[in-house]
């Protein structure tokens, strides 16, 4: 029988608990008990294939990406139809994942990656571009609805349909005059638009750190504040001309 990535966190939750675990053991017979800290899940949305790399609705990709480079977790396991990688950063397990399902089926991977580790939904955390933010903004929420996200609505349709997991919005702005914003997600930043969008990356690692080590309110509460005020300074600036 294949080893489910979680046995190599074995190690690490021998230490914090008392009771000696042995590797076979489901998820379920430790994760409320024995493990003093639960693991967080963070997916970014976008498309597989590299037609789609670079482009405004792989920004969610991009990010996983970013992070996973960031803390050495190599995201080279195909797990629950997606890429998956899982780590620890400053003693918290994380596990990363791309779902590869494309966009619009998203939930098919996510969905079962979070049942069968038994997460609350409080510890599924969703990178995902975001047109009604400007191009370069993040924003960190709780929860919400799906808007006009494919991606997120086949999330919370897995979900059955709770929308209490977290967030992290990342803003590509608007399409420009009449055009479609189907083209326009699929469509890759001009050099103005991807400069914001590696800052923003570059920041909302960041932001993903914090979320695993210090809680999403706190990280929410330092890092929006913040964000506000790159709101207010990039509001008026069109991203889609050089």
């Amino acid at each position: 029988m294949k080893e489910m990535p979680w046995n190599r966190f074995m190690p690490f939750l021998s230490k914090c608990c008392t009771s000696t675990v042995q590797t076979s053991s489901s998820y379920s017979s430790f994760s409320s008990s024995l493990s003093p800290i639960q693991p967080w899940l963070f997916v970014g949305l976008g498309n597989p294939g590299e037609k789609y790399q670079s482009t405004r609705h792989n920004v969610g990709f991009d990010m996983i990406d970013a992070f996973a480079q960031s803390q050495g977790i190599p995201l080279t396991t195909h797990y629950f139809k997606a890429l998956f990688g899982e780590g620890m950063v400053d003693g918290v397990p994380v596990l990363l994942a791309k779902p590869q399902t494309y966009m619009n089926l998203s939930g098919e991977s996510v969905g079962p990656l979070a049942a069968y580790y038994k997460l609350p939904l409080n510890r599924v955390l969703v990178a995902f571009d975001d047109m009604d933010l400007p191009c370069g903004v993040l924003r960190l929420q709780p929860k919400g609805g799906f808007g006009r996200h494919n991606g997120l609505k086949s999330v919370i349709y897995h979900f059955r349909k709770n929308r209490e997991f977290c967030r992290l919005r990342i803003g590509i702005g608007r399409p420009p005059g009449q055009m479609d914003p189907k083209a326009f997600v699929l469509q890759k930043f001009n050099r103005t638009g991807r400069e914001r969008i590696d800052s923003a990356i570059r920041e909302g690692v960041d932001i993903l750190k914090m979320v695993a080590t210090r809680g999403l309110t706190e990280a929410a509460r330092l890092s929006n504040a913040d964000q506000k005020y790159k709101h207010l300074r990039s509001h008026d600036i069109q991203t889609n001309d050089d």
